[in-house]
């Protein structure tokens, strides 16, 4: 027999929230949910740049726009593998509890519905507020417009991304950019001619691994990695095998940490490249420069939290949408059942019995244990 949390979840999992289409009828559900026991709910629409209608969700015990704690929680997914035929049905082996989205992260929403369910509006404890998020797969893109609007002052804040139920007080920031190296295309049969981009890319890509190796000079122990990181995830070049690249892109990926914002790692990327101007053309452009977040390790919430979960207070690399709840003044913790290696891939599961843990931890944490 399935607890609640688990029927919950069980009726998450068959809305298909992809990112691509709207996330409403996961908040339909939770309203549902909610109303009955009286919570003040507060839906926030818009239309994304596809057509699509998109909604943030807030929901509280009691009137008021600075909740003691909010239960934070996306309730889009990424994009379903083709050979998972059954994605959307929750499945059950043994401990486990498969299905798109159950782990990362309708697990812990479900949890926090069934905990707001058995919780009347307006009774004794603490304020209590419930915010799901949409396209947070594709950029926090919800989270960014709460902490837009601004009106929101939550003083604590549990964000539930899959972390084993560890407290996580800190995450490294992220940014994205597009380095785009230009030459002159000519035919390769005549290559003084023209000049390579792809060639030019090369020199590019060589600084860029040396700038790499420069930045694990800065440490910092509470991170894995502890220091920060640069990537090249993609490369497009060229335009046919007997033409000379007039044009080569890079995908370029930044991870800060501490104190130091993306933006900034950004200009000390640019800054290593400049050595190469006058034997490269290139353009360095951001298109994402997400900040991190750090509570201190001695800050009640987190010593709070570690005492709830029996763990100590950790610190993530991925990116969540903790940065943008600090934004609005909370102290915020990531902490939420299952473990990120399992999301994002074919038969994502979590498991009974993390489920029933996060039940218990939620209840303690929002004064209803």
């Amino acid at each position: 027999m399935l607890t609640r949390t688990e029927v919950i979840l069980r009726d998450l999992v068959a809305l298909q929230t992809v990112s691509s289409r709207s996330n409403d009828p996961a908040l339909d559900y939770a309203e549902g949910l909610l109303a009955p026991v009286g919570w003040q709910i507060e839906r926030r629409r818009w239309i994304d740049e596809q057509g699509v209608s998109k909604s943030n969700l807030l929901a509280c015990t009691h009137r008021t726009a600075e909740p003691d704690l909010a239960l934070c929680g996306h309730v889009d997914t990424v994009p379903v593998d083709p050979q998972w035929s059954d994605a959307f049905a929750l499945r059950a082996e043994a401990d486990r509890l498969h299905g798109l989205g159950a782990c990362d992260m309708k697990g812990f929403v479900a949890s926090a519905l069934a905990l707001a369910e058995r919780t009347p509006a307006g009774g004794p404890g603490p304020s209590l507020m419930l915010v799901l998020t949409a396209d947070e797969e594709i950029g926090c893109l919800g989270a960014k417009r709460l902490a837009a609007e601004s009106d929101l002052r939550p003083r604590r804040a549990i964000v539930g991304e899959p972390t084993g139920l560890q407290p996580v007080r800190a995450g490294k920031g992220y940014g994205l950019a597009r380095l785009t190296v230009r030459g002159r295309e000519a035919h390769s049969a005549f290559p003084g001619e023209g000049h390579s981009a792809i060639y030019d890319a090369a020199r590019v890509l060589l600084r860029l691994e040396e700038f790499s190796q420069e930045l694990t000079r800065s440490t910092a122990p509470a991170y894995r990695p502890p220091h920060p990181t640069i990537n090249v995830g993609l490369i497009r070049g060229g335009t046919a095998k007997n033409i000379v690249p007039g044009q080569c892109e890079l995908t370029v990926e930044f991870r800060s940490i501490g104190a130091e914002s993306p933006v900034g790692l950004a200009e000390r990327v640019r800054a290593s490249l400049e050595s190469l101007r006058g034997v490269a053309e290139f353009e360095f452009e951001v298109l994402r420069a997400d900040a991190g977040f750090e509570l201190p390790a001695a800050a009640a919430f987190t010593r709070t939290m570690e005492t709830l979960t029996g763990q100590p207070a950790g610190t993530v690399s991925f990116g969540t949408e903790a940065p943008y709840f600090a934004a609005l003044g909370a102290e915020v913790i990531v902490c939420g059942p299952g473990e990120m290696t399992r999301a994002h891939r074919r038969d994502e599961f979590i498991t009974r019995s993390e489920l029933a843990a996060c039940d218990a931890l939620l209840a303690k944490a929002a004064g209803r244990g």
